[in-house]
């Protein structure tokens, strides 16, 4: 039986678990002891006599997930195997099927087979539905399935999968599976090198360095340093990647917190590798964190020009703290500062609207860099020149959330054949499709426009007459119809985001790193860029 209890009551009892964990001792131990021996009696009352069987282990679960949810996303209790993933993210190797498997609305999905892996050979393509693993039905399985893919090099796991409609099975043999920090680099020209960072895992500053001594030696005299899409990882190696363009001793990052120990400044400690090649930096919403330590330090000093959209925002650092019988609290400790002074965490967790989510920070101060340019906080790291094709909206982000780029491309590719890279081409009749699939799927999105209507609508009707009631309605109604209309305006972003899926589907991720090589808008700009010295000094400057 699966249990599951209301944030309203859970809250309350068992916050007093994660300040135990704290330095609140020293505030008020009688009021935590108090409150820890009415849980504790409260949670054995429950189970011995609550009408049906308990699961104390689900229970307790489920309560101090819901307690940390009322902090930010990154505070989360791992359990045994939450803790072995998370090693596994940060050394970069483990053993399993070789693909990127999420589950969505409760289906388990291969988002992407890695090339030459497990799951590539045994046939898996990304829109495989994972029915049945071993024995075992997805359906009944209460954990994240995905885990059941996972295992020792050499066994084997039957699966059972739908594609297109039809059901079909797959034993695959697991192997060591290794995940590069840089999984692509090359020359863009001659002159140009690039390099593909995405995840700061303990061989981001290594691969990063021996792919910069690589492009050099190909002839390389100015670089492109992509950390778009890269959610972030170790802060360690974010002072290490940039210490590759920046003296030793620098100060990359500082931490601030209410606990002594935590506040810190991180100094770069090695030789760089080079600290004249003219640097380029790409970043857009989904660059995040350890991207913007990276990204955000050298703008602030002048050391690199960042290309693409706002990067996310994330100013606050995490840090594991062990627990009993193999548990940890990945427990939020301060928050982190770049060279010229500023915090660029977008979302303030602790200060709420009335549908519970994080107020988004709009009073930014502004700093200075080295070079005197002014840079601003509060808000990620915007770009000193931005590319509109990297842009997101309300639009964007409930394509995405409805996997509607997704399910089409999954469609398309079993529809239509490219036999090599520069022979693929999303048409305009192809984007005509997309809109029609996208009308059909009927995927919803609220407005900050039509929220604003809608709650003056319900404030008080009693206060509008029925003709402003009604241009209220008509306002609602070409805004619902505008969101068609929207398809059309945004078509470069969606084309990219559609452009970049279905590449990668018929030739896999390098195909879609030679594809945006010559084709991608931020890397043609920043490489345009990097060729005009006198601009690139002037930016700077």
């Amino acid at each position: 039986m699966k249990t599951r209890f209301k944030k309203h009551w859970v809250i309350p009892v068992i916050a007093v678990l994660f300040l135990v964990v704290g330095s609140s001792f020293k505030r008020d131990f009688f009021e935590i002891a108090k409150q820890i021996e009415i849980f504790t009696t409260l949670f054995k009352e429950l189970n011995m006599n609550y009408v049906d069987e308990t699961n104390p282990g689900e229970l307790m679960d489920s309560a101090i997930k819901n307690m940390l949810d009322e902090l930010d996303p990154y505070t989360k209790f791992l359990n045994e195997q939450d803790v072995e993933e998370y090693k596994i993210n940060n050394a970069g190797e483990y053993s399993g099927i070789g693909a990127l498997v999420r589950s969505y609305n409760d289906k388990l999905l291969i988002v992407e087979p890695y090339e030459g892996y497990p799951a590539d050979k045994a046939g898996l393509k990304a829109g495989d539905e994972i029915i049945k693993i071993g024995d075992i039905l997805v359906s009944d399985f209460d954990d994240n399935a995905s885990e059941l893919l996972k295992g020792s090099n050499g066994t084997t796991v039957e699966v059972s999968f739908r594609r297109q409609g039809k059901l079909a099975t797959a034993t695959i043999s697991r192997e060591a599976v290794e995940v590069d920090a840089v999984p692509y680099y090359g020359m863009v020209d001659d002159k140009t090198g690039y390099i593909v960072l995405n995840r700061f895992n303990r061989k981001a500053s290594g691969q990063t360095k021996a792919a910069i001594i690589d492009l050099k030696g190909q002839g390389a005299e100015q670089l492109i340093l992509d950390l778009r899409g890269n959610p972030g990882g170790l802060l360690s190696e974010a002072v290490n990647v940039t210490n590759l363009f920046v003296p030793k001793g620098e100060r990359i990052v500082t931490t601030k917190s209410k606990v002594k120990k935590f506040n810190q400044e991180y100094k770069t400690k090695n030789q760089p590798t080079d600290l004249e090649i003219p640097l380029a930096v790409l970043i857009d919403g989904r660059s995040a964190s350890a991207s913007e330590i990276v990204s955000g330090g050298l703008q602030d000093l002048d050391r690199a020009v960042i290309v693409g959209a706002r990067s996310f925002g994330k100013g606050l650092v995490q840090r594991p703290l062990k627990l009993t019988y193999g548990t940890q609290l990945k427990v939020t400790i301060s928050r982190y500062y770049t060279p010229s002074g500023r915090c660029i965490q977008a979302l303030d967790y602790w200060n709420r609207d009335q549908e519970g989510n994080a107020i988004r920070n709009t009073n930014f101060n502004q700093f200075k860099t080295r070079n005197g340019r002014t840079v601003q906080d509060g808000g990620g790291v915007m770009p000193d020149i931005e590319i509109t094709s990297l842009k997101t909206n309300t639009l964007i982000e409930a394509l995405d959330r409805n996997h509607i780029i997704f399910d089409f491309s999954t469609d398309f590719y079993y529809q239509n054949r490219f036999d090599s890279v520069p022979l693929f081409e999303f048409s305009n009749s192809d984007y005509n499709q997309f809109i029609d699939f996208a009308k059909k799927a009927d995927f919803t999105f609220q407005t900050d426009t039509e929220k604003i209507l809608e709650e003056q609508l319900n404030a008080d009707d009693s206060l509008l007459g029925m003709k402003v009631q009604n241009k209220y309605r008509e306002l609602l109604l070409a805004v619902n119809q505008g969101k068609i209309t929207a398809l059309e305006t945004y078509s470069p972003i969606i084309r990219k985001k559609i452009t970049d899926e279905l590449v990668k589907r018929y030739f896999y991720r390098k195909g879609l790193y030679d594809y945006s090589v010559l084709h991608d808008e931020a890397i043609v700009t920043a490489t345009q860029l990097l060729r005009d010295k006198k601009r690139y000094i002037s930016i700077l400057q």
